[in-house]
C-alpha cells in the first residue's frame, strides 16, 4: 500500500512491524507537502528540519521499546492557534507574524509524549474568525476535492491537509463548528469533544467558553486513537475536567442495536440543500437497518442560536484580543506618535477586517448601555439552548443533523457577504453553546462531486456513543461501496 494513502493507525502499525521507518513516513509526507502546497496552501509553517530530526529520535525510542502506542512515529499537523515551542505560531494574523512561543500547548505535549512527529502549523481563518479559511493573512486555503472551492473554516488548513495527504492526521479547534464543518467540506472525519475534555492550555483563545481542541483524520478508528492521546486532565486549565473514561477505542464496535436517534425537524427544513438532506436521511436508514431506533422531534430555539453565538463569541473575542497591543510580543507598527497612537496603528495594521468587525461588535455588546440588552440576554438564551438539548437527551442517545446547509462554496463567495458566512454555522454552533460533543463523518458527495458530512451530536461526555455510531455507519457504508 502507498504510504500516503494509509491511515494514521495503519502507519503506526507498519512502523511497529518494521515495514517502514518513521523517517520513511515523514519524508513521504514532506515530499507531498512540497508538491501540493503551491496549489492548496494548507500550511503557514512547515518545520522540515525539526520533523526529520524528531523522526530519527522517535525511531530510536520505538526500537528501544520506549514508545509502544498506536500513533508512535506518525506525522501530524497542528492548527496555527496552538502554541508550539520554538515553532512560529501566528493564528494566521499579521499581528502574530513573528511570534515564536517558549512553550507548547498541552494537547501538543500529549501528542509528543505519544511519539508524534510535528510537521508544522496549518492555515486558518485569522484568529479562528471565519468559516472558509479565506480571512487568513497568508492567503486562502483551497479544497483538495475541488480547488475552486473553500475547505471550510476556521480549521480549513488542517482538514485540507488531511484530505490532500499532506499529513496523516491533524489537530483543529472548534468554537462554532470549526472542526465539523471543514471536515464535511473536505470529506474527512472530525470531532469536537465535550467542553473540558481536552485541555485548552496553550490554545490562543477566540471564545474562551466555546473553544475546544479536537482531531481531523481519515477514519473513525484514527479518531478514537487520537482522542485517547489528547484527552487528559490539566491543572493548568481551569476548565479541564478530570475523567476516567478516556478509553475511546473500546467504542469501536459495529453495534447500534437499541440506540435511540433523534432527528430534529428544525434542522431539515428550508435552507438545507436537498442533496444533503437526502444523503443524511439515507445514512440514518443505514443505522436504522443496523438496529437503531429513529424518531423525529422538535428541538426549538434553533433560530436564536446564531445571534446568541455571535453575541457571546464576539464579546469574548474583544476581551481576549485586548492583549495584542504591540507591547509584549507580536507585530508593532514602525511609525507612531505616542503610546495611544502606537496601540491604534499596531491594531489597525495588524488585524484583518473580519477580526476588526468582531472586536467592534463585541466591544459594543459589552458596553455599559448595551450589556444587559445584548450580552446578558445572550447568556440567558445560551442556558435555554442547553436545557433544550438536555430535554432531547433524556429521550435520545444521539441527535443526527447536517454539518452545513450546503456543500463547500466557491472561493470568494462567502467573503462578499459576511452574514451568509455566519449563517453557514447554523447546524454546528448550538453544540458549542451547550458544551456538547459532535462528530462529522463523510456520507457521500453532491452532483458536483463535493463531499457531504453527517453530523452526530451527543450528550456531555458521551463521545463513546458517537464513536460507536460513527464507526458502525462507516463500516456499513464501506461494505456498501465494496459490494457495488
Amino acid at each position: 500500500m502507498d504510504i500516503l494513502s494509509m491511515t494514521a493507525v495503519q502507519i503506526g502499525q507498519a512502523i511497529k512491524e518494521k515495514k517502514i521507518t518513521v523517517e520513511d513516513a515523514t519524508k513521504a509526507v514532506l515530499e507531498k507537502i512540497k508538491e501540493c502546497e503551491p496549489l492548496y496552501n494548507c500550511y503557514v509553517t512547515v518545520d522540515e528540519e525539526g520533523a526529520l530530526k524528531s523522526a530519527k529520535e522517535i525511531q530510536k525510542k520505538i526500537d528501544n521499546g520506549e514508545l509502544t502506542g498506536p500513533l508512535a512515529g506518525v506525522p501530524v499537523a497542528i492548527k496555527d492557534n496552538m502554541c508550539t515551542k520554538d515553532i512560529l505560531t501566528t493564528c494566521s494574523s499579521k499581528i502574530l507574524s513573528n511570534f515564536v512561543p517558549s512553550f507548547s500547548s498541552e494537547a501538543v505535549i500529549n501528542l509528543e509524549k505519544a511519539g508524534a512527529v510535528i510537521l508544522g502549523k496549518t492555515n486558518m481563518d485569522e484568529f479562528a474568525m471565519g468559516s472558509t479559511t479565506e480571512t487568513s493573512f497568508y492567503g486562502p486555503t483551497k479544497n483538495p476535492r475541488n480547488p475552486e472551492h473553500v475547505p471550510g473554516g476556521s480549521s480549513g488548513g488542517s482538514a485540507a491537509a488531511v484530505a490532500a495527504n499532506e499529513c496523516f492526521y491533524a489537530l483543529g479547534s472548534d468554537t462554532g463548528g470549526s472542526i465539523r464543518q471543514p471536515a464535511s467540506y473536505c470529506g474527512v472525519v472530525g470531532m469536537k469533544p465535550t467542553y473540558g475534555r481536552v485541555s485548552r492550555y496553550g490554545l490562543i483563545a477566540y471564545g474562551s467558553s466555546l473553544d475546544q481542541i479536537g482531531p481531523l483524520c481519515k477514519d473513525v478508528t484514527d479518531l478514537a486513537n487520537i482522542m485517547e492521546v489528547i484527552c487528559s486532565y490539566d491543572s493548568k486549565d481551569s476548565t479541564s475536567v478530570k475523567r476516567e473514561d478516556n478509553d475511546f477505542t473500546s467504542a469501536l464496535k459495529e453495534d447500534v442495536t437499541g440506540l435511540k436517534i433523534g432527528i430534529p425537524r428544525d434542522y431539515f427544513g428550508d435552507g438545507l440543500n436537498g442533496e444533503i438532506k437526502e444523503k443524511i436521511l439515507s445514512a440514518v436508514e443505514i443505522l436504522k437497518a443496523k438496529g437503531a431506533i429513529v424518531e423525529e422531534f422538535d428541538l426549538s430555539l434553533v433560530e436564536y442560536a446564531i445571534p446568541t453565538y455571535y453575541t457571546i463569541a464576539a464579546a469574548e473575542a474583544s476581551s481576549n484580543l485586548e492583549r495584542f497591543d504591540g507591547i509584549k510580543y507580536g507585530y508593532r507598527t514602525e511609525e507612531y506618535n505616542g503610546l495611544h497612537n502606537m496601540y491604534k496603528k499596531t491594531r489597525s495594521e495588524g488585524f484583518g477586517p473580519e477580526v476588526k468587525r468582531r472586536i467592534m461588535l463585541g466591544s459594543f455588546v459589552l458596553s455599559s448601555g448595551y450589556y444587559d440588552a445584548y450580552y446578558l440576554k445572550a447568556l440567558k438564551v445560551k442556558a435555554l439552548i442547553k436545557k433544550a438539548f438536555d430535554d432531547a437527551f433524556s429521550k435520545y442517545d444521539i441527535i443526527v443533523a447536517p454539518a452545513a446547509p450546503t456543500t463547500a462554496p466557491r472561493l470568494g463567495e462567502s467573503l462578499a457577504d459576511p452574514i451568509a458566512m455566519y449563517l453557514s454555522d447554523i447546524y454546528t454552533i448550538s453544540v458549542n453553546l451547550a458544551g456538547l460533543p459532535g462528530i462529522t463523518v463523510p456520507c457521500g458527495n453532491d452532483k458536483d462531486g463535493l463531499p457531504i458530512g453527517l453530523q452526530m451530536i451527543g450528550n456531555s461526555f458521551e463521545e463513546h456513543k458517537l464513536i460507536r455510531a460513527a464507526f458502525t455507519y462507516e463500516c456499513a457504508a464501506k461494505c456498501g461501496k465494496d459490494g457495488e
